[in-house]
């Protein structure tokens, strides 16, 4: 399975795992069900409860959406995060990336500022869906990886 990785403000990351389900392979995006305010609406309502971000984290909510996803992110077999992504979608892409699973960064085009870093994704970084599934059907063909 494919984890998509991005931002819940981000409207390409349902149209990049649709698009990667078109072509048979099983993509993992339920995250996004939250919706673009969820992050913005947890901080508000724990602050109406008078807690400060380490408070916030330690509360039952937080526990269980991190316990969620990362269940989720020890599933996966691979990860492509859709740029933009923020702080969680890079942590999240290098905790895939550091348990040695094939990872890519589909960027909406040249980026303002570059990062070295983007290294860590084994299948590379691409601009197009197109390019991306080349990658990953051709890293199939060697490594005989099943995500589908």
């Amino acid at each position: 399975m494919i984890y998509i990785i991005g931002s819940l403000r981000n409207p390409q990351v349902p149209m990049v795992a649709a698009n990667l389900r078109s072509f048979g392979f099983k993509v993992f995006d339920d995250w996004y069900s939250a919706g673009p305010a969820a992050d913005d609406s947890w901080m508000s309502y724990e602050r109406e409860r008078g807690h400060d971000l380490q408070q916030a984290l330690a509360g039952p909510a937080a526990i269980h959406t991190f316990e969620w996803d990362l269940e989720n992110l020890d599933n996966a077999d691979a990860g492509v995060m859709v740029a933009p992504a923020g702080r969680s979608g890079h942590l999240e892409l290098g905790y895939l990336c550091g348990q040695g699973k094939p990872c890519a960064v589909l960027l909406d085009g040249e980026p303002e500022r570059w990062d070295v870093m983007y290294q860590f994704a084994r299948w590379g970084v691409h601009y197009s869906i197109g390019s991306l599934v080349a990658k990953i059907k051709d890293y199939n063909k060697v490594r005989k990886f099943k995500i589908n």
